[in-house]
């Protein structure tokens, strides 16, 4: 992974963290990353890292998971559970809670209320929050439930079906704005046009791995207000 002036290396164990500008995203592993945190902020490394907070949380989630045949990777600076090549879950340590997202959530059922619209322009996304690990132990038959139908309309290829719009957001571009709560403020400030041309120019690659560096590349611009080649 790595944004528009970012560069990768091996770090000392010989996984590979990514360097966009003066951060260092960490996309090494679950571990380092609940030792470390994500890499995005001045924070990284030290005790003050929200990640700290949330650690026993953090655990419970991927106990979870892990239960499934969901496959562990590190993605913009977070876990990214994936199922044949395809990004369908992601958990992260938010500054008030931690959050399992499902990109495809809208069309999970029997959720027991957990799942929620992470943000107002949310269409097909929907996430648990959790700030208590507890929580993720009450809930692990319904987290279960709904992860493995998640597993299972990716693998059906079945799509959302909810009310049309002009374009669909792809799953990879929704991840990264559930990862990061500011970029999706961002987002959703944006004029639907310029959101309109980030959703078809990472929707646009047929590969989820183009669609991922695309989503990647596509920040700087969502920050500043920008659509895509908006100069």
């Amino acid at each position: 992974m790595g944004g528009a002036g970012g560069a990768a290396w091996p770090s000392r164990s010989g996984a590979v963290e990514v360097c966009v500008r003066s951060l260092t995203i960490n996309n090494t592993t679950f571990e380092s990353y609940v030792q470390d945190g994500c890499g995005r902020c001045e924070h990284y490394k030290t005790p003050a890292c929200k990640v700290h907070r949330w650690t026993d949380v953090l655990h419970a989630l991927r106990a979870v998971v892990r239960t499934t045949a969901l496959v562990e990777e590190m993605k913009w600076g977070a876990p990214c559970y994936t199922v044949d090549g395809k990004n369908v879950v992601m958990v992260a340590a938010l500054k008030e809670h931690c959050v399992l997202s499902f990109p495809q959530g809208a069309a999970l059922v029997g959720d027991d209320g957990l799942l929620q619209r992470p943000g107002p322009n949310s269409r097909f996304a929907r996430a648990a929050y959790f700030t208590e690990a507890s929580q993720v132990v009450r809930h692990e038959a319904t987290l279960r439930r709904l992860l493995q139908q998640t597993i299972d309309r990716a693998r059906s290829g079945e799509k959302v079906d909810v009310a049309p719009a002009a374009e669909p957001m792809p799953a990879e571009l929704q991840l990264l704005l559930d990862a990061r709560p500011a970029l999706r403020r961002a987002f959703d400030a944006l004029t639907p046009g310029r959101r309109r041309s980030h959703i078809l120019h990472v929707g646009g690659a047929k590969q989820p791995v183009t669609r991922s560096r695309r989503a990647e590349r596509c920040a700087e611009d969502i920050v500043a207000g920008r659509g895509v080649n908006e100069r």
